[in-house]
């Protein structure tokens, strides 16, 4: 696989790391992580979108990885979704979006409540205006409990495989080196800026509860191609959700990724990149 190229591109007021996969003059797809995750989580996805003629960004999150931290500390729905339309703007044609968790929830509000077209298609990674409460807990633990960081990566991969039992630990540990960095003090920290989880949206590792009546009237909204990608084993999107969503948005399609949770792409790739990339397809602009 080529190794892709890594710019930065702007967001509402800052810039954004993103890596770039396959020919820029092919129609393009932009892949959007959870809270908490870096560009890299969509590696595989990102090669596999290139080997099918699609022009793959891969974007770190304001807050994330090497983008830029907010300025103010503020990393609400309104900033990430306005990152989402910078970021569709600067491509000079409506890209596909493909956002998992808290990047699917930014591209909803992104293309929901934009008076212009931001995107051509819209694909949805295991989240939904409604998240069930039990599961967005469990993150937030998780994520709070990593912000002391740790002794070393046999730690944080143990922490990982505590959160994620049904994946196999890797013996290879070199990846976590993308997520995390080693700061003066010898310990291990999530590579993002600790401010986000202090804001009170509730998305991924946050506090306090989505705005459902915000994301329902922004789904509503939505007459681009939809797709809902669920993990059949998703503690945050249950059969409430996917039925509420085909209320909201009845042209939407819906997959079962059997053998994934919550993070679809991670826990069975080849399902996840075979269902979304017909997908995108069969249904966006070229």
């Amino acid at each position: 696989m080529t190794e892709p190229r890594t710019v930065k591109l702007p967001g509402a007021g800052l810039s954004l790391a993103a890596d770039l996969y396959g020919n820029e003059t092919d129609p393009p797809v932009v892949l959007l992580h959870g809270g908490g995750q870096t560009r890299h989580a969509w590696g595989g996805a990102a090669a596999a979108f290139a080997a099918a003629d699609r022009f793959a960004i891969s974007i770190d999150l304001r807050g994330h990885g090497h983008s830029d931290w907010s300025p103010d500390g503020v990393y609400g729905m309104s900033e990430f979704a306005g990152d989402v339309r910078g970021i569709a703007s600067s491509l000079g044609r409506p890209p596909v979006l493909v956002g998992a968790s808290l990047g699917g929830l930014a591209a909803l509000v992104a293309v929901g409540e934009a008076d212009t077209q931001v995107a051509s298609s819209l694909v949805l990674v295991d989240v939904a205006p409604r998240i069930e409460v039990e599961g967005r807990v469990k993150i937030q633990d998780f994520m709070r409990a990593g912000m002391r960081g740790f002794d070393t990566l046999d730690e944080a991969a143990d922490s990982i495989a505590t959160f994620i039992p049904h994946r196999t630990r890797p013996a290879d540990l070199s990846g976590l080196r993308k997520n995390l960095r080693q700061r003066g003090d010898g310990r291990w920290y999530w590579h993002w800026d600790p401010r986000w989880l202090g804001n009170n949206e509730g998305v991924d590792g946050q506090g306090g509860l989505v705005h459902h009546d915000r994301m329902c009237a922004a789904a509503r909204a939505v007459t681009i191609p939809t797709m809902l990608v669920r993990g059949r084993m998703s503690d945050i999107v249950s059969d409430e959700s996917v039925r509420e969503l085909r209320e909201l948005i009845p042209h939407a399609e819906v997959v079962d990724v059997a053998g994934a949770a919550h993070m679809v792409a991670g826990d069975r790739n080849d399902a996840f990149n075979s269902a979304v990339i017909e997908f995108v397809g069969r249904t966006a602009a070229d």
